[in-house]
């Protein structure tokens, strides 16, 4: 008698902890409508502290994590309530919404797999076939794009080696120039001259040769012997003028 009394307080605490978790659910149900997604977060988790094993509250919780761009958490729910399966109907819904994350995280390939995953628990799914058919668009883009990438990095790498090449035959070029002047001692007589006619610094504007400075200093010459041959004759006719006397 005790034993069935015992039975009995443990369901109707169960009972009682039930009827708690789904007074959460319809409280997070109301913000989730709202649009308090994350105030309907809260009542979800405290359902599941209620009842563990409300699919109900575990299935929205996801959803309202999906509403706050939560996508990884948001997955990790749906992925945990596909591993119970508690029917195939449930099971698509899980998928679908699996799918709906992994889309938003750009994971175009796990999106695919999840859209087909809810077609086959529910062939007549419209909105997963929709879906299904974006997610492959999306999917032959992205990697079409990395093909892309690809062999541009391909094409690079290959420049790179190319000119790699053709740096070491310039470089060995030059010390074959090198080499072969050492053998020949007139060539490198004349390369030596050559290098130092090149070293000289150029003409500047203005500058003169030193035949045009020499031919200048010769008629600068000429012009300061006339100059003195000059004043030589009129010192000559002033000592011939006579002179008056001063009193």
């Amino acid at each position: 008698m005790r034993g069935f009394v015992f039975i009995l307080l443990v369901l109707f605490a169960v009972s009682g902890y039930s009827q708690q978790g789904k007074k959460y659910v319809r409280k997070g149900n109301s913000d989730y409508k709202d649009g308090k997604y994350q105030q309907a977060e809260v009542e979800y988790r405290r359902a599941l502290e209620k009842d563990p094993a409300s699919f109900r509250a575990d299935y929205n919780l996801g959803n309202s994590l999906y509403k706050q761009n939560q996508y990884d958490a948001a997955a990790g729910r749906y992925s945990s309530l596909i591993e119970k399966k508690k029917n195939a109907s449930d099971a698509s819904r899980y998928y679908y919404n699996l799918g709906n994350t992994m889309f938003q995280s750009k994971k175009y390939s796990e999106s695919v797999d999840a859209y087909k995953n809810a077609l086959r628990k529910n062939p007549h799914d419209v909105d997963a076939k929709h879906n299904l058919q974006l997610a492959m668009k999306m999917l032959q883009n992205q990697q079409q794009q990395q093909k892309q990438q690809q062999n541009q990095n391909n094409k690079e790498n290959k420049q790179n080696q190319e000119n790699q090449p053709q740096q070491k035959d310039q470089k060995d070029q030059k010390n074959d120039n090198q080499d072969s002047q050492k053998d020949n001692p007139e060539q490198q007589q004349q390369q030596e001259q050559q290098d130092a006619e090149n070293r000289q610094p150029q003409s500047v504007k203005g500058q003169i040769s030193p035949e045009d400075a020499e031919r200048i200093l010769q008629a600068l010459e000429n012009e300061e012997k006339q100059v003195m041959q000059k004043v030589q004759e009129k010192k000559e006719k002033i000592h011939k003028t006579p002179l008056d006397k001063n009193w």
